[in-house]
């Protein structure tokens, strides 16, 4: 895992060279709750400039090859401008995740820039990726985070998760693991404040949650944790974890 990030480093930093400001993880593996069979490792590059779009094909072409080479990457590029004049949704440079391998493939494959411009974008997701950093992060190389991030405001960063919530009230049927645990992390960051890990989040439900719930949560907590999962669920034990969690949410925020 060191030898796959410190690769990542090394590479990334040959392309971008005098532009680098420093390198942060941020998510499960900067938390100590990494699961290699499913989860990410989340990083966040920022440079003192814009990038051109050739400097953007190469980190392109670096991410299509390391990523799932033997773990996916997430990783966003930002300025230190977009930094300092923060905003949200926060505008990026580049980003890579696997939703967008097929994207890149094509547009290095024929030539194109439908993808790879020199438009900006923006990412609500960065407003809750640059509070992890900032509470949880880790500096593998760089400026200390504190002197590269600002701090994000209460509303930006839920404003930022809620979209996630809501998306995973609708799914918890098709992937119960991946939402049951991001909606338990929003109840128990309005509850205490608390920004956790999957993993610290499955086993905070297990204890939090009312006990008739218990069995379906250490169900979830054992199929994350483990590379094959042995359980399957009932419909109505996550539809009642996903209302009560609903409920409680709905309160919380009024």
């Amino acid at each position: 895992m060191k030898d796959f990030v410190f690769h990542l480093l090394s590479e990334t930093k040959e392309i971008i060279k005098e532009d680098f400001i420093g390198f942060y993880m941020h998510g499960s593996l900067a938390m100590g709750g990494f699961n290699p069979n499913s989860s990410d490792i989340d990083i966040v590059v920022v440079t003192n400039k814009l990038m051109t779009v050739e400097t953007k094909r190469k980190l392109a072409q670096l991410f299509l090859t390391c990523s799932e080479n033997p773990y996916p990457v997430e990783v966003s590029f930002l300025n230190e401008e977009q930094l300092k004049n923060w905003k949200h949704p926060c505008p990026f440079d580049f980003h890579y995740s696997e939703f967008w391998r097929e994207r890149y493939e094509d547009d290095l494959a024929v030539g194109t820039y439908q993808h790879l411009n020199e438009e900006i974008k923006t990412d609500a997701d960065l407003a809750a990726h640059i509070t992890i950093t900032t509470n949880r992060g880790i500096c593998i190389e760089g400026k200390p985070i504190v002197e590269v991030f600002p701090l994000v405001s209460r509303s930006d960063y839920m404003s930022s998760i809620m979209g996630d919530f809501q998306e995973c009230l609708e799914n918890i049927e098709k992937d119960p693991i991946y939402c049951t645990l991001n909606l338990i992390r929003v109840v128990w960051y309005l509850k205490e404040g608390v920004i956790s890990s999957k993993q610290e989040a499955g086993n905070w439900g297990l204890a939090s949650l009312p006990k008739e719930m218990s069995f379906a949560m250490q169900k979830v907590v054992y199929n994350y944790s483990n590379e094959n999962p042995a359980y399957d669920f009932e419909k109505n034990e996550l539809l009642s974890i996903r209302n009560y969690i609903a409920t409680n949410v709905q309160e919380l925020l009024s």
